[in-house]
């Protein structure tokens, strides 16, 4: 039974993913800072009929990664850790000329430094997987140059850049740094509360993920919307 990590994973996303591993046999270890929220996840996914874990906290705190990494050694082990939580830096987004330093360096602290950090607990057991596999949620911020989204797309860029390294360090496992496109989600409200157009479910995303883990192409960093196109 193949066991996955999934943090940010009690909406949007995080959660939409985890419903799909779910479906097709994951035992899931599920992360997000809103106990009752993701409570209410883990039952939903759970429902599917797979071993969940819910375990709250905060991804930049090393004792709540070495928490998700042990829930997930009592499943039977790690195959795949996804890095989907997220930090905005400021909500809503502003100019780097207002950009608070203190934003930048949660943004940081969530985006780059902690998904190193889990990635560095769970390596023991990744490597242990016959078909270990990263997966750092990316974004077209990090490599075009949007008003407002600096400090975001700044720490997704140094995400893209670790995950490349990491692939090119670990040539047993796969990595895939994953820009997702656009889509509807609590985290885009929060940084354009004005923008009202109707955007993808993070549903519909979801089966570009599950193409690359069914067809493991080398490590690298990939668009959901062209994986989508290509089948």
């Amino acid at each position: 039974m193949s066991v996955a990590i999934i943090t940010g994973a009690s909406k949007g996303l995080g959660r939409a993913l985890a419903e799909a591993l779910a479906a097709r046999g994951w035992d899931l270890v599920l992360d997000a800072r809103g106990e009752e929220v993701l409570r209410e996840a883990a039952v939903a996914v759970g429902a599917y009929g797979t071993r969940v874990e819910a375990v709250a906290g905060d991804v930049t705190d090393v004792g709540h990664r070495a928490e998700l990494v042990a829930a997930a050694g009592k499943l039977g082990g790690v195959d795949l850790v996804v890095s989907n939580a997220s930090a905005l830096g400021a909500e809503p987004l502003v100019r780097l000329d207002e950009l608070p330093l203190d934003g930048l360096r949660r943004a940081l602290e969530v985006n780059v430094v902690a998904a190193l950090g889990l990635v560095q607990e769970a390596l023991p057991l990744l490597r242990a997987s016959r078909a270990g596999a990263v997966i750092a949620v990316s974004s077209d911020a990090a490599a075009e140059a949007y008003e407002t989204w600096g400090g975001y797309g700044a720490s997704k860029a140094a995400l893209d850049q670790l995950a490349a390294v990491l692939g090119a360090e670990e040539p047993g496992l796969r990595v895939w740094a994953v820009d997702p496109g656009d889509m509807g989600t609590d985290l885009y409200a929060a940084a354009v509360p004005d923008d009202d157009d109707p955007r993808p479910e993070p549903a519909s995303v979801v089966p570009a993920f599950l193409r690359l883990l069914d067809e493991r192409p080398a490590s690298g960093r990939y668009g959901a919307p062209a994986l989508l196109e290509e089948r």
